[in-house]
């Protein structure tokens, strides 16, 4: 047995089944290895390695298990890295297996030698290893899994080329071996009894309480739901939490933060306590004021436990097993005047959202497009949305229901993993629909080409249907959009315009299906033609650059701002606008009658 073979049976210890990788020299001898053990676990080909790194994320994400990728040495070890942050930064379990040179070459500036050890030291920080010799397995394999599920974090192995090739050996009974076994044990840890009682004394006197969830409340939902009953409260999430309460519950608020909803910012802002759990959203800024409300943090990390807002009490432990031991504790508040007002924003918000689609565009309103989508999704649907304006109406559009999961690129937002997460997730979950969400950018920037990897898997299955939406703009536009709400540049058009790319085209000469739509009254038809479609589906929706991602705290006179920076650019519509700018965003959003509302 070589070293490479025997890292490929650790890793089928391990429950290892896919490994998102592409191929290299540095990684030739496992490689071989592969074919020996007839593709067990599976390698899955990407046509980039950060794609690659991408789909083991999006695997992660969607099964709750370890994503695993691999590459060759030097250029293929450095093309991960983008991939590998978004899972070190969204906190998701993701091991590298990258190659290097030999072992004589190392040090010598030798072709394709970089320093991966150094490279790696930060996106792989809770481990990263380079082995050496034999012995130095099964440690290193398990080391990294181990890390990597307990930490929520990134690891890598590093195994140079000269090393794979080696007959294997294992650690002996001896000085400086260091021997290993397999497995981690689940565990829930709970705070103590005394910081418990602390929490529940907060809560208890509030009022007008609020929560916000994350990703990290997503094994909780029976315990969260309840908390909201008990204090009264209505609950906000972060964009990573998105998936973790339906949305048809009367006082989730839906999303927090720019890409947000005007409910979870008004509760936010008129709140007097304050329940976080599972969430380490960043912008504090769409938080109460530091002097405003009491509050009580619960996460199982104590490294990322009291940033944010000033807590009060900060529970380091399980979000379910702690919200049980919680919960005993709370006192049932009355559901008064707070909770209806939650109840009746939220509810307004979403005939808000209505009317914000229906508002005409020139060709297609993207609110619309995504709108129109609401409705008609399965129950277990998988969704993923880029970064871009793409994300805005994931956010606000979509309603989560049933068993649907969703994500994004949470904490690093980089273009481009919205096709190869949707890859992981039909990996993970064969048998169920996905959709990904994505804008022009992005699709020309990595998704065009992940196309050809959908075309060569699809047929394994279950459910074929993968279905990718590309809001085609010809625009960067969330950047455009920046740019005028900050800098008050209409478009830099060398930076921001985008060539026409007929992405439907393309996906039916590699043996797909695709429709092109350009005027509202497709929209409809062609999302249930790729829903019930026999193969996966890319639909190109021509929609609006004009239509602006509005933050949910904007005053008129931003919007106005934002608006006239538009109209530099664009004079002949300059008296229209003047004229009925305002009109359009008191329909868009009715009740909101004075400047700075």
């Amino acid at each position: 047995m070589k070293v490479s073979d025997y890292i490929l049976r650790r890793l089928r210890d391990w429950g290892v089944e896919h490994v998102f990788a592409y191929p290299g020299d540095g990684i030739n001898g496992l490689l071989a290895a592969w074919e020996r053990a007839n593709d067990n676990p599976r390698f899955i080909q990407a046509r980039h390695e950060e794609m690659a790194a991408f789909q083991a994320v999006g695997y992660a994400k969607f099964s709750g298990r370890i994503g695993v990728c691999a590459a060759t040495s030097g250029p293929g070890a450095i093309h991960l890295l983008n991939g590998l942050y978004d899972a070190k930064l969204d906190h998701v379990p993701v091991v590298a297996i990258v190659g290097q040179t030999n072992r004589s070459a190392m040090g010598g500036s030798y072709q394709q030698e970089v320093d991966l050890q150094s490279l790696y030291k930060d996106v792989a920080s809770d481990f990263c290893d380079t082995v050496m010799v034999p012995e130095q397995l099964p440690n290193a394999i398990d080391r990294a899994m181990r890390t990597a599920y307990g930490r929520r974090s990134v690891t890598a192995v590093i195994v140079p080329a000269d090393v794979q090739e080696l007959d294997y050996s294992p650690p002996t009974h001896a000085f400086k071996m260091v021997p290993s076994s397999l497995g981690l044990s689940s565990y829930a840890p709970v705070p103590a009894d005394r910081e418990l009682s602390r929490a529940a004394d907060v809560l208890n006197a509030g009022h007008r309480v609020a929560m916000l969830i994350g990703q990290g409340a997503r094994g909780a939902r029976d315990q969260v739901e309840e908390a909201a009953y008990l204090l009264g409260a209505g609950v906000a999430k972060a964009l990573l939490g998105k998936d973790v309460l339906p949305d048809d519950l009367p006082y989730v608020t839906g999303a927090i933060g720019l890409l947000g909803t005007r409910p979870s910012y008004e509760m936010m802002r008129d709140c007097d306590t304050l329940l976080v759990v599972g969430s380490s959203f960043p912008y504090t800024q769409f938080m109460p004021d530091l002097d405003q409300a009491r509050a009580v943090q619960i996460d199982i990390d104590p490294h990322m436990v009291g940033m944010r807002y000033p807590f009060e009490v900060n529970l380091v432990g399980d979000a379910a097993q702690t919200l049980k031991h919680l919960l005993p504790l709370i006192r049932h508040k009355q559901h008064g005047s707070w909770r209806r007002k939650i109840e009746k924003d939220t509810a307004r918000w979403w005939e808000v959202m209505e009317r914000r689609a229906a508002v005409a565009a020139d060709p297609i309103n993207p609110e619309y497009v995504v709108h129109a989508l609401d409705a008609l999704l399965p129950d277990d649907v998988i969704l993923t949305a880029d970064s871009g304006s793409a994300a805005n109406w994931y956010a606000r559009h979509l309603r989560m229901r049933g068993r649907m999961r969703g994500s994004l690129s949470g904490t690093l937002a980089t273009m481009g993993p919205g096709v190869p997460y949707a890859i992981g997730a039909k990996f993970a979950h064969p048998g169920r629909p996905a959709l990904a969400l994505v804008g022009d950018g992005a699709m020309q920037m990595n998704g065009l080409a992940e196309l050809v990897t959908v075309a060569k898997y699809w047929q394994e299955w279950a459910d074929p249907r993968l279905i990718v939406a590309v809001l085609n703009n010809l625009d960067l536009n969330q950047v455009t959009w920046e740019m005028r709400a900050m800098s008050g540049a209409p478009q830099f058009l060398a930076s921001q315009s985008l060539p026409d790319v007929p992405y439907a085209d393309f996906a039916r000469s590699i043996g797909l299906e695709g429709v092109r739509v350009e005027e509202p009254g497709g929209v409809e038809s062609a999302w249930r033609r790729a829903l019930h479609a026999d193969r996966p589906f890319v639909i190109d929706f021509r929609t609006d650059p004009a239509v602006p991602p509005i933050p949910p705290h904007a005053s008129l006179d931003q919007i106005e701002a934002a608006a006239a920076a538009v109209l530099k650019g664009d004079s002949d519509r300059v008296a229209m606008v003047r004229q009925g700018f305002k009109a359009k965003v008191q329909e868009m959003l009715p009740g909101h009658h004075h400047r700075g509302s």
